[in-house]
């Protein structure tokens, strides 16, 4: 709606938007059910109360359906683009706009577009259990460095639950441009690219994908190759990057092992992340974490955990993909 009182207009379109209830269809029999999943919505009351017999209770879900809601990536957008202006709470911050965030830029196709939320089943480092969730990274506007990141849960018993962690300013955080930036000045990545984007081939750099995982993030992004002659791109490279490293292979597993394995060996200590004071919600952590050698058995026992993970994953087995992403996170941070 666009007419809602007392509230700010969104870029002139509307200034009233809410995902209050999901719509189910029976694929066999065409059935349409309405399932009310925010019951303090004011618009949908007017209607409940034109259509009593309409709606229905989150009570009245079959069972299973549920875990299948997702939160939606639009009414996302439009909260993050709203709370990168309102999240400032002190007066003279607000009035002179002296701390404004905005999404980030990336890379997509050839041309910088706006980065798009996206659906992980991660950990919050303030948790102990995977989550499927809508997350997005914010920076500085005008600037390329990460500041905060946005989770949207989505398991049910959570559902629409916000979650806000702001990065601590005096760390250099890599936001997405800066990682775009130093994939292109990696020397081999360059070339390697420079040569399959020739006649005949194009290369096209698909999204990126911002992962929290622990203290640190880890970044994704993979690289398609489009024939002239063929209409569907084929996936052919993915590229990972993580604290200093950077690896470009043919699998996502290849690409995060390789760092694994450029890691092992050394010790470098993660920097310590700063209590912060005020309207700051600091990273879960404080101090230096050392990580520790990997041995070739290490190595070796995480590598199988991960084939697990993927034979799960092309099988469809959420169940135990879940039970192994848990094992081996555990495996890797408790070494």
């Amino acid at each position: 709606s666009s007419h809602f009182p007392y509230s700010q207009s969104y870029r002139g379109q509307f200034n009233y938007i809410r995902n209050s209830v999901k719509v189910v269809v029976d694929a066999y029999e065409g059935t349409v059910d309405y399932y009310v999943v925010d019951e303090n919505d004011p618009v949908l009351q007017v209607y409940r109360n034109i259509f009593p017999e309409l709606f229905k209770s989150m009570d009245e879900v079959p069972g299973g359906l549920e875990s299948h809601f997702r939160y939606p990536q639009d009414l996302f957008e439009v909260q993050i683009e709203t709370f990168a202006r309102y999240h400032m709470t002190r007066p003279n911050t607000f009035y002179n706009q002296e701390d404004l965030w905005t999404r980030p830029i990336e890379q997509y196709g050839g041309r910088q577009v706006l980065m798009e939320p996206y659906y992980v089943l991660a950990r919050l480092p303030d948790a102990e259990e995977l989550e499927f969730m809508l997350i997005s990274p914010l920076t500085p506007e005008n600037r390329d460095n990460m500041i905060a990141w946005v989770a949207a849960k989505s398991d049910p018993g959570n559902y629409g639950d916000l979650v806000v962690y702001r990065l601590p300013k005096e760390r250099l955080i890599y936001g997405p441009a800066q990682i775009e930036a130093r994939i292109d000045q990696d020397p081999e990545i360059s070339r390697q690219i420079a040569l399959w984007d020739q006649r005949g081939s194009r290369v096209i750099r698909g999204n990126l994908m911002v992962i929290p995982i622990e203290n640190s993030f880890l970044y994704v992004e993979p690289l398609f190759l489009l024939a002239d002659n063929v209409e569907i791109p084929q996936l052919h490279r993915v590229i990972v990057a993580m604290g200093d490293y950077i690896s470009m292979q043919s699998s996502i597993n290849d690409a995060i092992f390789d760092i694994f394995e450029r890691e092992a060996g050394v010790a470098r200590p993660l920097a310590a992340i700063p209590t912060v004071t005020g309207d700051e919600i600091p990273l879960p952590g404080v101090g230096t974490t050392q990580v520790q050698d990997l041995s070739a058995q290490q190595l070796s026992e995480i590598r199988s955990m991960w084939r697990e993970l993927l034979t799960a994953l092309e099988e469809g087995n959420w169940t135990r993909y879940g039970q192994l992403l848990t094992e081996l996170d555990d495996k890797i941070n408790n070494q």
